[in-house]
């Protein structure tokens, strides 16, 4: 079998939140991300799927939330990711300490890691996030949304995700077949109770880390904790590829699901975590124009001919606004 085309690096991750008032509340405003899709779980179409990125929603930028209200509180452990990371401007965490004082989040000591800093902090629901202060090429593909925080320090895109694993070791000879490096290892540092942190690079330019750490933390999965993380696989045909390559590791990957956005092959990795590959298209703009993302429901497929059901099982959801925040100040 030939080998498949290496993966760019991180589609989207996806959450478990609580209150999706409070959930749209924090990530739209606080954070100054776009919700540029307000959907419904496919699988569960009672519950939204909010997807918040930034203005184009460009591969690599997403962070897509399953509200489950009546969930419980879960646990970051063994077989999770458990650490979004997000590049902001080299020069921004100032900016970002002052901000969370402002609105109250949570917020942990900078550390050093593989000479980047970083600032953990947490969601309203407890989820472990991280601001990565790197310098933005000129080039890059991202595109700050500027509603809520100025442009140069607007947040771009994944910088990475850490996955905690009982044994690393065959994760990281399935994240070398699907394309990453090993790029260093070095002490664990911050809030993990891991002792060694591996670092494994994609392709791209956004969202290309991948950290694996050795725990045996229990977890459980619940409010404040990642669903899956999704890799890019650009094309069906790079799909098809990594798929292949994935079952060759003895791994059981879903067929193709069509998720409208893009289409889904899914997995679990020999440490517990959920995988996804995910395809470039047709995006976030192939059923809203560029200009209204995020600013209705939009009910996939078969879904749409259920609308007066479902719109009446889902709790109603202010989207906040610039202006709006600023009167309230």
């Amino acid at each position: 079998m030939t080998d498949p085309t290496p993966t760019p690096g991180i589609h989207h991750v996806t959450c478990v939140a609580g209150d999706p008032q409070r959930n749209v509340d924090f990530w739209v405003e606080t954070l100054g991300l776009r919700l540029v899709k307000r959907s419904i779980n496919q699988d569960d179409p009672g519950t939204y799927h909010f997807f918040f990125a930034d203005a184009e929603g460009t591969p690599g930028t997403s962070m897509t939330f399953f509200p489950w209200e009546d969930l419980a509180q879960g646990k970051v452990g063994t077989g999770q990711v458990a650490r979004t990371a997000f590049r902001v401007p080299a020069g921004s965490l100032d900016y970002w300490e002052e901000r969370f004082d402002r609105y109250d989040v949570e917020y942990d000591d900078r550390v050093e890691r593989f000479g980047e800093t970083v600032l953990p902090f947490r969601d309203p629901d407890g989820l472990p996030v991280e601001l990565v202060a790197v310098e933005i090429p000129e080039d890059d593909p991202t595109v700050p949304w500027t509603e809520f925080v100025p442009e140069e320090v607007a947040i771009r895109g994944f910088h990475s995700v850490t996955l905690w694993l009982a044994d690393p070791e065959p994760t990281k000879e399935l994240l070398r077949t699907m394309g990453l490096d090993e790029v260093g290892t070095e002490n664990a540092r911050g809030d993990t109770p891991g002792d060694e942190r591996t670092r494994f690079a994609a392709t791209g330019s956004v969202g290309k880390y991948v950290d694996v750490l050795p725990t045996i933390e229990s977890g459980r999965q619940g409010h404040g904790t990642v669903h899956h993380v999704a890799f890019q696989t650009p094309t069906d045909e790079d799909q098809r590829a990594m798929r292949a390559a994935v079952q060759s590791e003895g791994l059981r990957p879903t067929q193709q699901i069509d998720r409208h956005w893009f289409r889904s092959v899914y997995f679990r990795e020999s440490g517990g975590v959920l995988f996804e590959l995910a395809t470039s298209d047709p995006g976030y703009t192939s059923d809203e124009p560029l200009s209204e993302l995020g600013e209705r429901l939009v009910l996939p497929g078969e879904f749409e001919n259920r609308r007066d059901e479902i719109e009446a099982e889902l709790p109603d959801v202010t989207i906040p606004r610039a202006e709006t925040a600023e009167a309230d100040d």
